[in-house]
């Protein structure tokens, strides 16, 4: 990543909307920038309030990827430090390694800085852990396929096969196609999915549903666009009250390297005191 130039390009994840999602790092590279380009059709304008004075900012939305080079590569040129703002992280759906390689033919300096993916910005709203012992312990990121194909080992039938925690980006508009992939998997129709639109944002939408109902609830809620879905038996709310799944991490009968573990004593009457 390093070049001849002396400013440089941050591709700054501003997280899924509420601002204090941001990092302390993205905060200060804003802070520090002497041009912002944001994407203005996803990211919270409300992050650009920590711009210096005299930083110009810039909106992404309507340009195309060699407008965008131009301006960062102008910018580094002049020395200056560029912040690429971004919704959630960028190293997900970000498009950002075709800018990063208009950025490495130019010399031009550039680093990521992570953020809150929608992702899990959708299960913390949900109040859901995506990785639930002994029910499911992977996560697949994807999207269904509209007019960018997926990979022909990546369809969607195919990953849902796996049986475990869903999170698709990109896809609201497309639940039809969704829930014909995850029945072709062998989904049941009562397995949970939930929808969250425009997660931490004040005006966001929570909608919880199951396969054999999800594309009537999205219908009449109006959702195509800025949602998330998240699908699989993660999802079910019943599990924290049931408490059939749990992790050894704080069982007091499962020892290692920081806890011992604790031997329950049995009574003269074979009892467990």
């Amino acid at each position: 990543m390093n070049g001849s130039a002396t400013g440089k390009v941050y591709f700054i994840g501003a997280g899924p909307g509420d601002p204090e999602l941001i990092t302390l790092k993205g905060k200060r590279l804003i802070e520090g920038a002497d041009l912002i380009l944001y994407t203005d059709s996803l990211v919270n304008p409300e992050v650009l309030r920590w711009a210096k004075s005299g930083a110009r900012i810039e909106k992404s939305a309507g340009l195309t990827l060699e407008e965008i080079g131009d301006l960062m590569i102008a910018a580094a040129r002049r020395g200056e430090a560029v912040a690429r703002v971004h919704t959630g992280d960028p190293s997900v759906f970000g498009a950002v390694m075709e800018q990063a390689a208009l950025l490495d033919e130019a010399g031009v300096p550039w680093e990521i800085v992570p953020g809150v993916s929608s992702a899990f910005a959708a299960a913390a709203v949900l109040g859901a852990e995506l990785t639930v012992p002994e029910l499911t312990q992977t996560v697949i990121l994807t999207r269904a396929e509209g007019r960018t194909p997926v990979p022909d080992k990546e369809k969607l039938a195919d990953l849902a096969k796996h049986d475990c925690s869903l999170a698709l980006f990109l896809s609201a508009g497309l639940i039809g196609r969704v829930t014909e992939a995850l029945r072709e998997a062998g989904w049941d129709e009562d397995v949970p999915v939930a929808v969250v639109q425009k997660a931490t944002w004040p005006d966001q939408v929570v909608v919880r549903s199951t396969l054999g109902r999800i594309a009537e609830d999205l219908r009449r809620a109006g959702i195509r666009s800025h949602a998330m879905i998240l699908a699989g038996r993660a999802l079910d709310p019943d599990l924290r009250r049931t408490g059939r799944y749990r992790s050894k991490l704080y069982d007091k009968s499962f020892a290692h390297r920081y806890r011992k573990a604790v031997k329950e004593t049995v009574s003269p009457g074979g009892e467990v005191p």
